[in-house]
């Protein structure tokens, strides 16, 4: 197909594009992004194009794949702008405690849950909340790597239910 060609029919279907760009974003101007992203997409494959296919249904399919790449790489960047002068940037991931006193309480509740594990797996855990790997538990421990992060995992899973603010 010719490039002049394929320009034509691209142009002439491509007005449907931006409601769906509308419906996916809820944003004019990041609907207006989305489809220009689309078009320049288009544009820059159409030599992937099969001849004789569903020109509308290949292009809802690149602006979709695009929405939810953008999607995807917003929702890992976990991060937001503060409007200081300095333009630090904030982490969503940061927990903050209200006082001292309510940690220590937490903490104390951690601990005594830590302890109340069967002798099976409080072992493998305390040495792994030590600080140590899988592989020098095992040897410390003289129980295959497996084993070890098979009662780690239990250990992590048992605490979860005692322990529920966390």
């Amino acid at each position: 197909m010719a490039t002049l060609d394929f320009n034509q029919m691209l142009l002439s279907s491509a007005e449907f594009l931006r409601p769906f760009a509308i419906t996916l974003t809820r944003d004019s101007e990041t609907a207006k992004d989305l489809f220009q992203e689309t078009m320049f997409r288009a544009l820059a494959n159409r030599e992937k194009y099969n001849v004789g296919t569903n020109i509308k249904a290949w292009l809802y399919t690149i602006m979709r794949n695009i929405f939810i790449n953008n999607y995807r790489r917003k929702s890992k960047q976990n991060t937001v702008f503060d409007n200081t002068p300095n333009d630090f940037l904030l982490d969503f991931n940061q927990v903050t405690t209200a006082n001292e006193a309510i940690s220590n309480i937490n903490m104390k509740e951690v601990h005594e849950a830590i302890f109340n594990l069967p002798e099976i797996f409080k072992n493998p855990f305390l040495l792994y909340y030590d600080g140590f790997k899988y592989h020098e538990i095992a040897d410390m421990l003289g129980e295959p790597l497996g084993t070890i992060k098979s009662r780690i995992h239990f250990a992590r899973k048992l605490l979860k239910v005692h322990v529920e603010r966390f």
